[in-house]
């Protein structure tokens, strides 16, 4: 059971982690056409802003599913999820989760990545009674393990 709304906006410093609207999706497609970006998180370049705005409307809905978006600018650089569901490929019930996240390759290396992970996961144990994330990088991206290392993520299997 979880305590709490998963559509809240979330805050740092410098980040406003909050729900995607259709009306980002031509901020989605500028990102996600790079094939740079969606291959390393597992899915294809976008090829037309109609697929980024489908894709706002079916796959980043989700409950926990947010656009990552700097404060001085307010609009999506990437997304992060945890997926709330009873089971995943990666968790075996309801108080496990698993975490996906992408960002615009114009902005790797900034540490954004790190602080959205560490939002999201002092959220899901504090606010939603999470007792265990996991998240699993492509072999070929360590960008993104590294992301997971400097956010405290134990390899564990």
């Amino acid at each position: 059971m979880r305590k709490g709304n998963a559509r809240m906006e979330l805050e740092t410093k410098r980040l406003l982690l909050r729900p995607w609207q259709t009306e980002d999706a031509g901020w989605l497609y500028e990102y996600a056409k790079d094939p740079a970006v969606g291959p390393a998180a597992g899915w294809p370049a976008h090829r037309d802003i109609e697929e980024s705005r489908a894709l706002i409307c079916t796959v980043l809905n989700g409950p926990a599913c947010y656009a990552i978006c700097e404060k001085v600018c307010d609009h999506p650089i990437g997304a992060i999820e945890l997926k709330l569901s009873e089971k995943t490929e990666l968790t075996d019930w309801a108080a496990e989760c698993e975490l996906g996240y992408w960002l615009g390759r114009a902005l790797w290396g900034r540490g954004i990545m790190t602080k959205a992970v560490e939002e999201m996961c002092r959220t899901g144990f504090e606010a939603w009674d999470i007792v265990r994330i996991y998240a699993e990088p492509f072999a070929h991206n360590a960008g993104s393990r590294r992301v997971l290392e400097k956010a405290g993520f134990a390899f564990s299997h």
